[in-house]
């Protein structure tokens, strides 16, 4: 049975490589494991080791803090409903489309998304 935290963290590792555009062969040549590993670690299927998620922090360059962001004491995930967002392909390429932007121009568009929110 697969344990929360580890489909967590597996969830942000799976978000993190999506967002800077590294395939999970990528992800496996860097860290010295195959893909299927990575697969497993990306599903929570496999428990990832403290040493191997040294090795993905520092691939995906990010502290390894970023994968247990976002649970919390009461609720092994807190905010289901954000991670169901990010598990969307089309969500994921939204975000990183983003900061593909020049800074003024996406602060415009950030705006410009908030008015048209607002107003729905």
């Amino acid at each position: 049975m697969k344990h929360p935290v580890d489909v967590h963290v597996g969830k942000r590792v799976r978000n993190r490589r999506w967002l800077v555009g590294m395939t999970q062969q990528q992800l496996a040549d860097k860290i010295g494991v195959k893909f299927q590993q990575v697969q497993k670690y990306e599903t929570g299927m496999n428990r990832i080791s403290a040493s191997r998620l040294w090795d993905i922090s520092d691939a995906l360059g990010v502290p390894i803090a970023f994968f247990f962001e976002g649970l919390s004491e009461q609720t092994p995930v807190a905010d289901e409903h954000l991670g169901d967002i990010m598990a969307d392909k089309e969500a994921l390429m939204l975000v990183r489309s983003y900061y593909a932007i020049p800074e003024a121009q996406r602060r415009r568009l950030f705006d410009l998304a908030r008015v048209l929110s607002d107003a729905a």
